[in-house]
């Protein structure tokens, strides 16, 4: 059976066609136009939809749908994304009916820790833990090939783990979620609180690899919260691999200086999980979508 995934984005909508062997077929971004409004985002997913379906004739096939944000089990609507014009408006019985196909819809770090389990760095591993670090952090649990959704579909959820209580407001209600301290934006966040001047991250990392003292104490700090955050994680799974999606995913030192603060604080005398980059870049969404299409 062919394989359909459609990754439903603030400014793009990308599908992509995969055959029986996972060997891509078809792949087109549009624009989302979400400015236009709800309707408007279904008739242009519908669009996408149609020019998949004639790649493939027609065809027999699953699909899968992508995107930031959740669908929330007390309303069934999505709630979290950064699409505005989506959320407590989209839901998967709007989507089926346009499409008039039934659809599998699940969160982006899902979605990427399927397509790298699957065609990507965590390929021939039989448990993978997909994490994105950008504007927020997420994660998703494979194993064996499947989703792992958990009893309220927040497995993989490490971004509101608390590392301290009194740390800083996540806008969960929590204070001090990992989110707030290794984000792109808690980092930010958290450079302005102490220094009282807006810096981006790729600024700071420029200092802190001219040696500056005020990014090197940082960083440091960003490293250690970042070790103990993703050795909670393995503490509790285990998992036979590590990867690394988001922005901040490119941050060499993540491997080196990043790793060395998880082996400090995992419970075990050798850390055997691989912490890896992702290999598939933004392709991961838009394949996973396709790999959790039903």
């Amino acid at each position: 059976m062919f394989r359909l995934g459609i990754d439903l984005g603030g400014t793009k909508i990308e599908g992509v066609v995969l055959d029986r062997e996972g060997k891509i077929l078809f792949r087109e971004r549009i624009a989302t136009e979400q400015e236009k409004g709800y309707e408007h985002i279904l008739r242009r997913i519908h669009l996408l939809y149609g020019r998949m379906k004639e790649k493939i004739a027609g065809a027999p096939h699953a699909l899968g749908i992508g995107t930031p944000g959740a669908l929330s089990h007390k309303t069934g609507r999505l709630k979290n994304s950064n699409t505005a014009a989506l959320n407590d408006r989209l839901c998967l019985k709007d989507l089926e009916n346009i499409l008039e196909h039934p659809a599998a819809v699940e969160n982006d770090a899902n979605c990427f820790a399927m397509a790298e389990a699957q065609a990507g760095a965590g390929k021939g591993k039989a448990f993978v833990f997909g994490v994105i670090m950008g504007t927020g952090c997420g994660g998703g649990l494979i194993y064996k090939g499947e989703l792992l959704r958990g009893h309220q579909a927040i497995a993989g959820e490490w971004g509101h783990m608390v590392l301290d209580p009194q740390g800083p407001p996540c806008y969960c209600g929590a204070r001090g979620c990992v989110e707030t301290f290794i984000s792109g934006g808690g980092l930010e966040s958290l450079y302005r609180s102490r220094h009282g001047s807006q810096k981006p991250l790729k600024d700071i990392l420029a200092d802190y690899r001219n040696n500056k003292a005020d990014a090197r104490d940082f960083l440091r700090e960003f490293f250690a919260r970042f070790g103990q955050a993703l050795a909670n994680v393995i503490n509790v799974l285990d998992p036979d691999i590590v990867v690394l999606g988001g922005g901040l995913s490119q941050i060499e030192e993540l491997y080196g200086p990043g790793v060395e603060e998880v082996k400090a604080r995992v419970f075990t005398d050798e850390l055997l999980t691989p912490v890896v980059q992702n290999k598939l870049g933004d392709s991961a969404g838009v394949l996973g979508a396709a790999w959790i299409g039903i």
